[in-house]
């Protein structure tokens, strides 16, 4: 939708609200919504709850709790709720902690018991995530770096491409996200050929899909994934996969698990005897027609006796209540009636559905970014769309699943890769090094740190050398935390900031509150910042988006003082440091 158009739809329309009144108004526009959105999330809800070593089931159990229940607490009109790849590293990461391999088989009981201690961990994790809500807490997703942020998702795109690219070649191979992407060739010279038809035939549709709705627009409303569905479950007949086995592949001197820092093992059961000859294992499995409820799995809750059980727990709350954060933002961005997020009341959702989630076997949520951007595309009003979006999921397992057990492994690992891709694609390292080579450097570092340790350790050693480059372009320590500004005397009607020292990503939070009050008493306000020694691109960017907050409000709101300082590079938000 064009700026014209939104400024049109501002002018002549109340913002639609997600009451009885807007259920009604618009139910047209939010329930076809709901269904195109449906499409995309029932093969994306099952591949995503596979990568996490769940069972497929969960990721829908996931989907229909988070686009129902969320509805009726939140107050974000567009996000789509539901498993994110995003949380992938972390939930195959506690699994595998707790004893599994990360690929979920109902036979195996270490695999049952790894899989039920990582719902345990989940229930601890929504409870957090309440608290983070009714102590409103969301404002402390400000203080991460953006740049820091993106490595993060980069790197879990890299991991996400490592440990999907097996599976879509019909290997069974497992380990740590370094000796997996160092394994590919192993893992290519011994794909399964059929297995690999399907994974790679559905990869170049999810690549060149796009292209073709580029060309042929009515095309658009029409998912890759759903493409690949409909390509995929005949092939798949044609090559008998569901009489085939995957071809095991180790890649590591011994197995490894994705321990936390001083993680004791899992007391493990014993497993079980190795079968006379492998089961199939090519396609889905789901609970037969009338039993789509009997997957529902409690939690065991001694696992939580466990240290590193806390520390999955800290990963689950912190990164999933941050993913959720920057989607509702990114939603409110591009949100034709400019309606903003509650961030602590959406956080209070997102974990009473984690919470509720994981009591029934479902795998951890989020707001999901692609869902949520396809529901504005699809031309959603209110969040009933992801009320619809549940409803229609929870419909297709219990009526389906005779369709659902005819879905290739194969194939929704190529969406996962699809969606890596995405998230580690070259346009981010190009953006990085054109906001500032400074940039660049901190988000290749964090991928690093990510691949090397896990998500938080490579967080920390990001935010760390940023500091660390802060600190060498003149901050003082203690204005890292504390920003100097004061409120001179007003000028042409509009409060006046004057800032010195340094305006970091660490000290912007103080200053955000200020500027929320002042915009929330319907002031103008103009900030100075000609004594600042530095003015980092986190800040610059957060700059931009007050302006645009301002000017929802129709307020006015600059930024002065900037002629005696040196941008980094030619972008606008780079950082400035003084001459």
């Amino acid at each position: 939708m064009s700026a014209t158009e939104t400024k049109t739809i501002e002018g002549e329309l109340d913002p639609p609200v997600g009451n009885a009144t807007g259920f009604a108004k618009f139910f047209a526009s939010d329930i076809v919504s709901g269904f195109l959105v449906f499409l995309i999330a029932l093969p994306l809800c099952l591949a995503i709850a596979l990568a996490y070593g769940y069972p497929p089931i969960a990721g829908i159990f996931t989907a229909v709790v988070g686009g129902i229940l969320t509805t009726f607490i939140s107050d974000s009109e567009l996000t789509i709720k539901g498993p994110a790849a995003g949380l992938i590293l972390i939930a195959v990461g506690c699994v595998r902690d707790f004893g599994g391999t990360g690929v979920y088989d109902v036979n195996n009981p270490i695999a049952v018991k790894a899989y039920r201690a990582a719902l345990a961990v989940g229930v601890v994790a929504g409870v957090i995530q309440i608290l983070f809500g009714v102590f409103r807490v969301g404002v402390v997703g400000e203080y991460f770096p953006l740049t820091i942020v993106h490595g993060m998702l980069a790197a879990i795109g890299v991991i996400i491409i490592a440990k999907q690219v097996p599976p879509t070649l019909g290997v069974d191979a497992s380990g740590e996200p370094i000796p997996l992407l160092l394994g590919i060739p192993k893992v290519m010279a011994n794909y399964h050929a059929e297995i690999a038809i399907v994974g790679v035939t559905s990869l170049l549709i999810m690549f060149l899909w796009p292209l073709v709705t580029k060309q042929i627009k009515s095309l658009r409303a029409i998912p890759a994934a759903l493409i690949v569905l409909v390509v995929a479950i005949p092939l798949g007949r044609v090559l008998d996969l569901s009489t085939v086995t995957t071809h095991k592949v180790k890649l590591e001197a011994h197995e490894e698990h994705a321990a936390a820092p001083h993680a004791e093992q899992a007391e493990q059961p014993e497993a079980p005897p190795a079968a006379a000859a492998p089961e199939p294992n090519a396609l889905i499995k789901v609970p037969p027609f009338g039993e789509t409820f009997s997957a529902i799995t409690l939690p065991d809750f001694s696992a939580l006796a466990l240290p590193k059980a806390w520390w999955w727990v800290a990963m689950f709350a912190l990164i999933g209540t941050l993913e959720s954060m920057l989607t509702a933002k990114a939603m409110d961005m591009i949100d034709p009636y400019q309606r903003k997020t509650n961030l602590d009341r959406d956080n209070l959702a997102v974990g009473i559905a984690n919470t509720i989630c994981a009591f029934i076997g479902a795998a951890p949520m989020t707001s999901e970014i692609a869902r949520s951007k396809a529901n504005v595309d699809n031309g959603a009003k209110t969040r009933f769309a992801d009320m619809w979006h549940g409803v229609f999921l929870i419909a297709c397992v219990a009526l389906l699943p005779f369709v659902l057990v005819m879905i290739p492994k194969a194939a929704l690992s190529a969406m996962l890769i699809y969606t890596g891709v995405r998230l580690a694609h070259p346009h981010e390292f190009k953006h990085m090094w054109e906001v500032g080579p400074e940039q660049l450097f901190l988000f290749v570092a964090t991928i690093i740190g990510v691949l090397a340790t896990d998500l938080l350790i490579g967080i920390g050693i990001g935010i760390l050398l940023k500091y660390m480059l802060e600190m060498r372009r003149g901050a003082d320590f203690p204005t890292l935390f504390v920003p100097h500004v004061s409120q001179v005397d007003s000028a042409d009607g509009a409060v006046v900031l004057k800032a010195t020292d340094a305006l970091t990503f660490s000290n912007w939070i103080s200053l955000k509150k200020r500027l929320d009050r002042l915009r929330q008493a319907n002031n103008n306000v103009s900030v100075d910042l000609s004594a600042t020694k530095l003015v980092d691109h986190t800040v610059m960017s957060k700059l931009y988006e007050q302006k645009r907050f301002f000017g929802q409000q129709n307020l006015n709101f600059d930024w002065t003082g900037l002629d005696n300082h040196k941008a980094v590079s030619d972008h606008p938000q780079a950082a400035r440091i003084r001459k």
